[in-house]
């Protein structure tokens, strides 16, 4: 047992490969080999890829189970306050002994080869589910998904597709069907897909796919649907009607998620009563999180905080419907992007909806786009904008001239869990 703490074993990973991304599968399939190919031991399996609601979906689904008395696994990326956070172990996060004793493990076994961060994490996390006793283990792709790491499991007990959008085409293409393609790969011949509402050059190429490999698919819009209706969640599938509780996660989108995760509860066999957990009971931090008393917030005590982890066009399309449904009052954005994002289609939806935008750059990330650009492309967009050094000088700029503000903190996962580490 290693006597360094999770985090220095992290730094210590960085370093065995050049590029943050690089995807191949090649260096995955070698130290799962070195470790006796831990991936085939495995529980059932859901697999989950797709541009947006992977993270909330997986939440909804684990919440459904729980509600069963089914134990889960859950691996999901990035993590927002600590490394912990993507791998639950049996409904719990893994602990810090455990932790240090996979990451060791898959450290030893690599040999010194090289090896991307995300790849030896994800190793690790699969070699931890296969040796902790669980009914059900949830794989979120961290990208793509046709060579992303968690696409490993020859067999899977569901795959999932959620919406595709434009993200990321420096490592997926350039349009969206070509991106759908990436995230068609994570299915499998024979196991059954579910697959949300998608665009029409993306549904081109999934059904493409589905048809090639024969699989049985559950796709919204042709074997199930989800709607609001008078503020309660209605859902419709050849079994009949169900009429549900609103998501406890805040936004209009968060209805098409709980239909995913409603689909996968009926599919497995599961009643009324996991199809309403997955409304009521699920959790996720930074997607349109209320923020409750903290440091941050004490600097503002009058405003109303809210914090989101969207970040790319689709996400911002979201946030912008989300703010016309809430009460009327004055909203302010703190924004902080990554360089990789497409700023200009992340402004564009919500110009009407907000009285001012402050960048700020992402404290301690290298890819960081610059506060000074986010505030250019709001200002570009017709956002009043401008630059704060820090999280907390926008914070006091908003409380000196609003101080009953509706205060948003948005743009990266990244920032929000800073805000998270600093909002204790």
């Amino acid at each position: 047992m290693s006597t360094q703490t999770s985090d220095v074993i992290l730094e210590r990973m960085m370093s065995l490969h050049p590029k943050v991304m690089d995807l191949v599968l090649d260096r995955v399939w070698r130290l799962l080999d070195a470790l006796g190919n831990p991936q085939n031991d495995l529980p059932p399996v859901i697999h989950i890829a797709g541009t947006n609601g992977k993270g909330s979906t997986q939440a909804m689904i684990r919440a459904g189970l729980e509600a069963e008395e089914k134990t889960v696994h859950a691996y999901t990326s990035p993590h927002l306050a600590r490394f912990h956070e993507r791998i639950r172990l049996a409904g719990e996060l893994i602990s810090e002994p455990y932790l240090i004793e996979m990451l060791d493990e898959c450290y030893d076994a690599n040999g010194g080869e090289s090896i991307t961060y995300f790849e030896i994490t994800t190793v690790a996390a699969i070699l931890a589910f296969a040796r902790t006793k669980a009914d059900y283990c949830i794989l979120e792709v961290g990208l793509g998904g046709r060579l992303d790491a968690t696409n490993v499991v020859a067999q899977p007990e569901l795959t999932i597709i959620t919406p595709v959008s434009f993200d990321h085409p420096q490592f997926l293409g350039n349009t969206v069907a070509e991106i759908a393609g990436e995230k068609a790969g994570i299915l499998k011949r024979q196991v059954p897909a579910i697959v949300t509402r998608q665009p029409d050059d993306a549904m081109e190429v999934i059904e493409a796919r589905i048809e090639k490999l024969g699989v049985p698919a559950l796709i919204q819009g042709q074997h199930w649907d989800v709607w609001e209706e008078r503020g309660r969640l209605i859902y419709q599938d050849e079994r009949g009607l169900l009429d549900l509780p609103p998501p406890a996660l805040i936004g209009a989108h968060q209805f098409q998620n709980a239909g995913t995760a409603i689909t996968a509860m009926r599919h497995l066999g599961f009643g009324d009563g996991a199809c309403e957990a997955v409304c009521t009971d699920v959790t996720w931090p930074a997607r349109m999180q209320r923020l409750g008393s903290g440091a941050l917030t004490q600097l503002a005590p009058d405003a109303e905080f809210w914090l989101d982890g969207g970040h790319n066009a689709a996400c911002a399309e979201t946030l912008a419907e989300t703010l016309t449904r809430m009460p009327k009052r004055p909203t302010h954005l703190i924004c902080g992007l990554m360089n990789t994002k497409d700023v200009a289609g992340y402004m564009a939806p919500i110009v009407p909806h907000v009285a001012s935008l402050q960048g700020v750059s992402i404290p301690g990330e290298i890819n960081t786009l610059p506060g000074e650009d986010t505030a250019q492309a709001a200002s570009e967009a017709g956002i009043e904008a401008s630059v704060a050094e820090s999280v907390e000088t926008a914070i006091a700029k908003i409380a000196a001239s609003d101080p009953k503000a509706r205060i948003l903190i948005c743009g990266s996962l990244y920032l929000a869990g800073d805000i998270l580490r600093k909002n204790v």
